[in-house]
């Protein structure tokens, strides 16, 4: 049985702390899965640590859904959460009620994530009106980028704080279960948890929101382009996998692999057999 978002809003009411992770593929979601992660975010994120790309704002609905299939199949207890991509629900509420049912109903996902305030939560209600489980984020939008001048602590002046507290009023209006508060003062999103009734999830936000989520790369290590201020690398796979690989590559030079108790043997006999009048005319 999967976690709904009635047990996520009942965590907040008990004061439990949530924990949220991204993952991009079945063996990753699979370990989530395994620990007891509760929910799991198919991020846009992927686009940058999976995909290559320099931001969130390539990658496609096609993509999403992909490793949001992935995910799904990989996971039995936990909420998964698809994120929607940049221009996917911006244009029209029907075009983005269409985009929210295609990870309900094709990818298999029990819940979408939309980033903005104020500015889509009519299109948040319509979405939910219709059944689907949404999501908030607000603070730092990735897919705004270009509009916030980068990747920038937000909130910070009396005129931003109190819309990023409108937007998370406006959110909790419209619907939704859960909002992401992204690269914001800790005391300002401690301000927000205070004031609204469902969970806030922070990222780069401080220890007073209801859960916390990260990326899964940057927590494993295994991204190593750059590491966010936010994130605590729990492992240095990357180091790992280095130094693994380098130690396959040595292996395989030298001759030392494969070894013989990586091989598979075979009757001798038909060995000596080979190419000899009548041999091999009869298959197993």
């Amino acid at each position: 049985m999967r976690f709904n978002i009635n047990q996520i809003k009942d965590m907040k009411i008990k004061g439990e702390k949530i924990a949220m992770l991204t993952a991009y593929d079945y063996s990753t979601a699979r370990i989530l899965d395994e620990a007891g992660i509760p929910l799991i975010l198919v991020g846009d994120s992927l686009g940058m640590v999976m995909l290559g790309y320099e931001s969130t704002i390539p990658v496609t609905m096609e993509e999403m859904l992909h490793h949001t299939k992935a995910v799904v199949r990989g996971t039995q207890k936990a909420l998964v959460v698809g994120d929607m991509p940049f221009m996917t629900y911006h244009i029209s509420t029907e075009e983005a009620l269409r985009n929210a049912a295609r990870f309900i109903q094709e990818a298999g996902a029990q819940a979408v994530k939309l980033e903005g305030g104020l500015t889509v939560a009519d299109k948040v209600r319509r979405i939910v009106d219709c059944g689907i489980p949404v999501m908030g984020h607000i603070g730092l939008t990735p897919q705004s980028v270009n509009a916030l001048g980068g990747y920038k602590i937000q909130g910070k002046t009396p005129a931003t704080a109190q819309k990023l507290l409108d937007d998370a009023v406006a959110l909790e209006q419209a619907g939704v279960f859960a909002i992401v508060l992204e690269t914001v003062p800790a005391p300002l999103a401690a301000r927000v948890t205070q004031q609204i009734s469902v969970p806030t999830i922070g990222i780069g936000a401080g220890a007073g929101c209801d859960g916390q989520v990260q990326v899964i790369n940057d927590l494993l290590g295994s991204f190593s382009d750059f590491v966010p201020k936010h994130a605590k690398q729990y492992a240095r796979l990357s180091d790992i996998i280095k130094n693994a690989v380098t130690e396959y590559h040595n292996e395989v030079k030298s001759g030392v692999f494969p070894s013989e108790k990586n091989s598979f043997t075979m009757d001798e006999a038909i060995l000596a057999n080979l190419n000899k009048p009548g041999c091999c005319s009869q298959p197993e």
